[in-house]
């Protein structure tokens, strides 16, 4: 396994290094300090498995250089190391193509769990950042007679329609588009559900889904 590794803080990498030793599978680390150095590493190491970048380091502030990072490399999957906790650094991250975003104030178990998810196929989300960004993308509820009968597993309205979706297998980009909302938006609510039905990815989501009667949730094409 070979991880790319940019942040401009020295301290911070070789911190990182012994984290993902933990992954069990010896990885070959390549570093980079800075943005350029980091497209550089990129393209020179064509075999990434993973990237994880610091969103703000010179020559790339915010994401906009994460956005033109995932143009350049699209099917290498990103994970974005911030000290940045706020919510729409995190919509915006996953709006720009990230699978994780992880806080640098995050334990070292949180890191390489998050890292887990995410090899796995997943998407990670802070926990306290996903509560902020649930509580404030719900959309009122429907009236209870129409979800009374349904397993509904503690998912919120939007989570069970976005999953009615995932499970007639539309992508991410059509699930925003017939729900009116950003794909970031959509990643933070698979987030909210892979956590919810206790499973790591959209296959085992859908598995999960088809076990629910998901009927109420289906949006009309």
């Amino acid at each position: 396994m070979r991880i790319l590794l940019a942040d401009d803080h020295s301290l911070f990498r070789e911190g990182l290094l012994h984290v993902l030793k933990e992954l069990g599978t010896d990885p070959d680390v390549v570093q980079a300090a800075d943005y350029p150095d980091a497209i550089a590493m990129a393209e020179r190491n064509p075999d990434l498995d993973l990237a994880l970048l610091d969103l703000n380091m010179p020559g790339m502030i915010g994401c906009g250089g994460v956005r033109t990072f995932r143009t350049k490399f699209p099917l290498l999957p990103v994970i974005v190391l911030s000290a940045s906790e706020s919510p729409d650094d995190v919509r915006n991250a996953l709006d720009a193509g990230v699978l994780g975003y992880i806080p640098k104030s995050s334990t070292a178990q949180v890191m390489l769990s998050a890292i887990k998810l995410v090899l796995a196929g997943g998407v990670y989300l802070p926990s306290l950042l996903l509560s902020h960004e649930e509580s404030a993308l719900e959309t009122p509820p429907r009236a209870p007679a129409a979800v009374s009968h349904n397993n509904t597993r503690g998912l919120t309205e939007r989570q069970l329609q976005v999953l009615a979706l995932l499970a007639e297998g539309k992508p991410n980009k059509l699930i925003a588009r017939t729900l009116d909302i950003t794909e970031g938006t959509v990643k933070i609510h698979l987030a909210a559900i892979f956590q919810a039905l206790g499973v790591r990815n959209r296959t085992e989501a859908v598995i999960s889904a088809r076990e629910m009667d998901l009927s109420p949730y289906r949006i009309a094409g």
